[in-house]
């Protein structure tokens, strides 16, 4: 499915190397300087191991929460100090004289992080100028942030204007497994679709009816379906513009023969907290004044024993409002399920879906776990992400 370059198709012995990682990762509220889960930096280092032990001098560079933020990546740097065993020099700019500096002193299997590309402007807007500053750094350019490939930024495309540009094993890797899911799937082939908003997934479920043998449908977005059909559903959240296309769906669903799955009954409640009071009620008569906020035991009866009968599953969005540990059994038991599931291909569309599989400690039993939300449902809709579209052909 992949048919770019990769580091492995270039000679890297001797040269600066940029490499774009995605170590976007959360940091303690209180203190900004802990990281909570290292797992995006986990995720880069065969990547980062490959350069080093091919004698590459490499430069690292990421963003780091939004250009608001003004966050820094020096605990990033010193995570990665301790998962390679060696000390990694940290430039305290991005296209300054600390980077250039270092990025000039860099021996062969050497390391460095600049400073969070996200501290200029310059970095979303895909600047030119900027861009090609930073590619002045090194000699080849590879992207392995598959969690910003959707994203038209300098560092993420624009600095392969100026460089020969790659992927690196990450990208390899999700481009890899979801590719090969959707164009050649172990059959039959499931795709659970969660979150609040119909609207953020036409275009995904669009494509999925062309593919799937079975849509299942949770979440917020559950709400506008029962509504579409007739239903009551009280105070849910539901896009009323969106009803058209709802129903538009369901035809397609039926003429395509693909199997639609919905909750039956709900979890309400007035609010969504750990004190509200809860209710069961069917998903489509649901009381005025309450809102559904999770899938209810019967819809996680059904959910768990249809996920039994697949052998390919994508999952993209909880099924529930799974912040609230209340409201978060719907989701918990279909990554339980997804788990338990042996003989399928469990892959994890990033984003919530992969906060709640990492929470729930079942991230290990999944074939893959994506790393990019956003990206791996553009990937999912067929779009083309700038990111990789940017690299060296085959």
């Amino acid at each position: 499915m992949l048919n770019k370059k990769t580091i492995e198709d270039i000679d890297v012995s001797g040269k600066r190397v940029l490499v774009r990682c995605d170590f976007n990762v959360p940091l303690d509220v209180e203190d900004k300087t802990k990281i909570t889960d290292d797992r995006r930096i986990r995720e880069a280092l065969p990547t980062i191991k490959y350069l080093m032990e091919h004698g590459a001098r490499v430069i690292l560079c990421s963003h780091i929460g939004k250009t608001k933020h003004k966050l820094s990546l020096a605990p990033v740097a010193k995570r990665l100090s301790e998962l390679l065993d060696r000390d990694i020099l940290f430039a305290k700019d991005v296209i300054g004289k600390d980077a250039k500096e270092k990025a000039n002193s860099l021996q062969d299997g050497d390391v460095m992080l600049i400073e969070n590309v996200r501290l200029h402007e310059e970095e979303e807007a895909n600047d030119p100028a900027f861009a090609k500053e930073l590619a002045s750094l090194a000699e080849i350019f590879v992207n392995d942030a598959f969690g910003t490939a959707h994203r038209a930024h300098a560092s993420t495309a624009g600095v392969a204007d100026y460089l020969p540009a790659v992927c690196g094993y990450l990208i390899q890797k999700e481009i890899g497994i979801m590719g090969d899911a959707l164009s050649n799937p172990k059959r039959p082939f499931l795709a659970i679709l969660g979150g609040s908003k119909v609207s953020t997934k036409i275009g995904v479920i669009e494509n999925l009816l062309d593919k799937v043998d079975g849509l299942m449908i949770g979440g917020g977005m559950t709400y506008t379906f029962a509504k579409a059909q007739g239903g009551n559903i009280g105070n849910s959240i539901c896009e009323l513009d969106k009803l058209d296309v709802a129903r538009d769906v369901l035809e397609k669903a039926k003429e395509k023969n693909v199997k639609l799955y919905f909750p039956i009954d709900t979890v309400c409640a007035a609010e969504s907290s750990e004190s509200a009071q809860i209710s069961v009620c069917p998903s489509n008569d649901i009381p005025d004044g309450l809102e559904g906020l999770d899938i209810g035991p019967e819809s996680v009866k059904l959910f768990v024993d249809t996920i039994k009968e697949y052998k390919t599953i994508i999952w993209n969005g909880p099924v529930g409002f799974f912040e609230v540990d209340k409201f978060a059994n719907g989701t918990n038991s279909i990554a339980k399920a997804l788990a338990e599931n042996e003989d399928a291909v469990t892959i994890i569309g990033g984003g919530d879906s992969a906060a709640a599989v990492e929470k729930a400690g079942l991230a290990s039993k999944m074939t893959h776990v994506s790393t990019g939300g956003g990206a791996s449902l553009e990937f999912i809709e067929g779009k083309v992400l700038p990111g990789i579209a940017c690299l060296q052909d085959k």
